[in-house]
């Protein structure tokens, strides 16, 4: 909670109670299960994070880019991967909010922000992941519709949620041929692949979407034609953070697992917390995690404030956050011995749950080009 303000620190508090009490508890049986929490995060929505930075006339909360690092990371502890999903939504609907137009906003942010409904985000495919100006999903423009034809692969909530948020080619090749439409579950030609076999993310189906000849109407577009690369990145930079403060929750809760077992587990004779070398990895772990911290709280509020610097500083902070927070959980699993390579512990799923954030939204190799991109351009 260090330098928070007094509505941050009670924000945390609430998140960090529903973790405990709706979340944790849970958290092994809907990863063995492969179950969505839909009424747990409906309770979440009740709470106000359906929608934590959408504006509150379309039933967003209206917080900050740091207020929703701070409610993700608190919400993380309880179970990582329903936190990302639930940040993917938010990163929809936010989209929609901010590049739709009142009737678009007022059609879909409602239901969305009380998770009524559910959002998925559809850039990915199968021949584009880091090269996502290259997709190839088309919309053809037919009087006042569009016909969609391709593919989206690895998408979070595929097939079990309400919106798709899409990026399609319009246009020519590149990013400026691209263009967004918001499609909605049971339009003609809209089907779904295998619900994939996961290493971790289980709490959420990760399905293909498939778009044969689907008829969307040109009402159904977030801003203009060509917009759609823009919407995307700018969708991402917020994503970044998010999925950030998704890896500190998860680091956090791995180091108070360790902290204990550390108290509890005797070896030669005496509590391993005695051990000075493992009171020097808990110490690096402690110090990594609030570094990590305080870079990516420092991204969120050059987003928020809409600084230069703000996507490198996202980049930068995706990159360290989600790479440290990695070796700290697998530090913590490491510290049970055997015991953290079994399922009755919570720290192997922490471990599990955020590999991915290594890859997803923009894989830290992209994150090092765009950094020194940056750097080099000066």
């Amino acid at each position: 909670s260090s330098g928070l303000t007094e509505e941050q620190k009670e924000f945390q508090k609430v998140a960090l109670d529903f973790a405990a009490k709706e979340m944790a508890p849970h958290m092994a049986e809907w990863d063995e299960k492969e179950i969505f929490p839909v009424e747990t995060m409906r309770k979440a929505a009740q709470l106000g994070f359906g929608g934590i930075y959408v504006k509150p006339d379309v039933g967003g909360s209206g917080l900050s880019r740091l207020d929703t690092s701070i409610i993700f990371e608190a919400l993380s502890t309880g179970c990582t991967s329903t936190t990302a999903y639930m940040s993917i939504h938010n990163m929809c609907v936010w989209m929609i909010d901010t590049f739709g137009n009142e009737e678009q906003r007022r059609r879909f942010c409602p239901s969305l922000c009380s998770m009524e409904k559910f959002a998925s985000y559809c850039l990915t495919e199968p021949g584009s992941g880091s090269d996502a100006a290259s997709l190839l999903t088309s919309a053809q423009r037919k009087g006042d519709t569009y016909v969609l034809n391709g593919s989206k692969a690895f998408i979070s909530g595929g097939g079990d949620t309400d919106v798709y948020v899409v990026m399609c080619r319009t246009g020519g090749p590149g990013p400026k041929g691209i263009s967004c439409l918001v499609l909605e579950k049971g339009t003609p030609g809209l089907s779904f692949g295998k619900k994939e076999k996961k290493v971790g993310w289980n709490s959420q189906p990760t399905r293909a979407v498939i778009f044969e000849d689907c008829i969307v109407p040109v009402g159904n577009r977030l801003g203009a034609e060509g917009q759609g690369f823009n919407i995307a990145m700018k969708g991402l930079n917020g994503g970044r953070i998010n999925i950030a403060s998704c890896s500190l929750g998860a680091a956090h809760a791995s180091v108070l697992l360790a902290q204990e077992h550390l108290t509890v587990r005797k070896q030669f004779g005496e509590p391993l917390a005695n051990n000075q070398y493992l009171q020097f990895r808990l110490a690096e772990m402690a110090t990594r995690l609030v570094a990590a911290r305080l870079m990516v709280r420092n991204a969120a509020r050059a987003l928020q404030e809409g600084r230069e610097d703000a996507a490198v500083l996202c980049s930068m902070a995706k990159l360290f956050a989600t790479d440290e927070c990695f070796a700290i959980c697998n530090q913590a699993l490491q510290m049970h011995g055997g015991y953290g390579y079994l399922k009755d512990y919570a720290v192997q799923q922490f471990v599990r749950d955020i590999r991915v954030h290594q890859i997803l939204e923009g894989t830290n190799e992209v994150m090092r080009m765009i950094v020194a991109r940056n750097l080099l351009q000066g």
